[in-house]
């Protein structure tokens, strides 16, 4: 480890800017900004740019040009800063050939030497020795210390100068990737209040001093580090995931980073059921439409993207849909009973929001479950709600349309294969609530915001191809003749009719020759 060499200086390889230093009533401060660097290394990079060669500047010498029989053979050496004495005595030869000297070649010139840019810090007057950091592209800094402080706040200090008997006068510290981080944290060395300073400064820029910090064995600065990430909030997970990442390997050795950790996680093995409980309750009986909206979307969300981290929530999703098909059903009869009643109208409406109310909320429970594929036993609840649908003929249908919603999602689900019911529940649910949907089909299309006609029709045909054969012909031919009567009003089943029709009148799989002439002269004219 030796000292750089100041008459490196001299001939050009090196050039030292002093940087302003701070010092405090504490002591020595230096704290350099991140400009300093950045504008040092520019410099070093221009400086570093080959030069191009210019041609002699006659111009010059003949402003200055003096009678030929005096002065005229000093005019050669104004063209470089090293030549030979040789060259020197050659008055007549002319300037351009004045380097080609056959007995030796000529000196490189200084400004083609290769450069280091040095900055320097500290107080060189009160300093016993110095510290330099050579980092990337040839990059120096130096740092005017005292021995004393270095040796008393860091280990690694401490061992490379207590092991030599010679007091050092430098020591280097090769490879240093972060020089500016460095000197800021020798710096910090020689702050009483180091709070204080940290208060200044950002996350990421904490990070790095505290694995400089790590390194040179500076635990007090280790400490002011994790108390200030304990206290300070983070502002994205990306910055969460740095900070857990960069303390997690200093559990165990006295530090005191639980509370940061504490931060992220509990002392629990795994959510708690009531917690995820409470959370469904109050979001199922907010009354305020805009916030329960919002809130049933997040949840929605958040339940898709930890959908292996929550195997245990399905029952308290359950006993969740349970509590919200209760109050709709006790609803559909407090609203049946009020119906023949036209003078209580305030009671009505609100019946009429309770059951949209609570209809919505079993669609997004069936929503959730849809997407933990868990939502069999739900399809098996809904078809055996024989009760819920004959209310549900009872009452107008711009009171009773929304429950039109949750048989609609069973379907696309079936469709799409996000649940797999039994048959006898598959057959159940179309025979109790596929006339309900069709009978509600105009007010769906008109009154709800998120129905797509085609992808519900799509799953309704494709549920009913799940069943046997002879329950298709018996669902399909009812549901022709709601759609000879409504139209539009009523779902478009034709892809599941045609291929009902193939599977019934053509068979392609499998028929023996003498069933399929049997089917031939059926279906042949007479």
């Amino acid at each position: 480890m030796a000292e750089i060499r100041l008459t490196r200086v001299e001939q050009g390889q090196t050039k030292i800017k002093n940087v302003p230093i701070a010092v405090t009533p504490e002591g020595f401060w230096c704290c350099p900004s991140p400009a300093v660097f950045q504008k040092s290394i520019k410099v070093q990079n221009t400086v570093n740019k080959p030069r191009p060669s210019s041609p002699p500047h006659k111009s010059n010498i003949q402003k200055k040009q003096v009678p030929v029989t005096e002065k005229r053979p000093t005019t050669a050496p104004l063209r470089s800063g090293v030549v030979s004495e040789n060259q020197s005595a050659a008055a007549d030869t002319p300037a351009v050939a004045a380097p080609a000297a056959p007995e030796r070649p000529p000196r490189p010139k200084p400004d083609h030497l290769p450069r280091k840019v040095s900055i320097e810090f500290g107080e060189p007057g009160t300093s016993d020795m110095k510290v330099i950091l050579l980092g990337k592209q040839g990059f120096c800094v130096k740092l005017s210390v005292h021995r004393n402080v270095l040796v008393e706040n860091s280990s690694f200090f401490a061992k490379k100068l207590l092991e030599e008997e010679d007091a050092l006068p430098c020591l280097e510290i090769d490879d240093c990737e972060d020089a500016e981080i460095y000197v800021e944290t020798v710096g910090l060395m020689y702050c009483k209040d180091m709070k204080q300073r940290m208060i200044k400064q950002t996350v990421p820029r904490v990070l790095r001093i505290l694995k400089v910090a790590e390194a040179l064995g500076f635990n007090q600065c280790i400490h002011s580090c994790v108390q200030y990430l304990e206290a300070v909030p983070w502002v994205d997970d990306d910055e969460e995931e740095k900070v857990v990442s960069s303390i997690l390997h200093l559990q165990g050795e006295g530090i005191g980073v639980t509370p940061i950790l504490k931060r992220v996680s509990s002392n629990a093995s795994a959510p708690s059921k009531d917690t995820l409980s409470q959370i469904m309750d109050m979001v199922l009986k907010s009354n305020e439409e805009r916030g329960r909206r919002e809130m049933k979307s997040i949840v929605l969300k958040l339940l898709k993207e930890n959908n292996s981290s929550l195997p245990s929530c399905n029952e308290a999703i359950y006993n969740s849909c349970r509590s919200c098909l209760y109050a709709l059903v006790s609803c559909f009869k407090q609203a049946t009973e009020l119906e023949s009643n036209d003078s209580i109208i305030a009671g009505k409406e609100m019946l009429v929001k309770q059951i949209a109310l609570e209809s919505d909320n079993l669609t997004w429970l069936l929503e959730i479950l849809a997407d933990r594929q868990a939502a069999d036993d739900f399809a098996v609840m809904w078809a055996g709600q024989q009760e819920l649908a004959a209310l549900h003929g009872k009452l107008p249908i711009m009171s009773r349309y929304h429950v039109s919603c949750i048989t609609a999602r069973l379907f696309v689900g079936i469709g799409r294969g996000q649940l797999l019911p039994s048959k006898e529940t598959r057959q159940m649910l179309l025979k109790t609530w596929l006339q309900p949907l069709i009978n509600d089909y105009s007010w769906l299309q008109h009154g709800c915001r998120s129905f797509d006609r085609k992808v519900v029709e799509e799953g309704i045909g494709r549920t009913i191809l799940t069943l046997p054969l002879e329950d298709q012909q018996s669902i399909l031919l009812s549901w022709l003749g709601s759609f000879l009567k409504a139209g539009d009003n009523c779902p478009n089943l034709q892809r599941a009719f045609e291929v009902w029709w193939r599977r019934t009148f053509v068979r392609p799989y499998g028929e023996s020759q003498g069933n399929s002439l049997h089917i031939e002269s059926l279906i042949a004219p007479k």
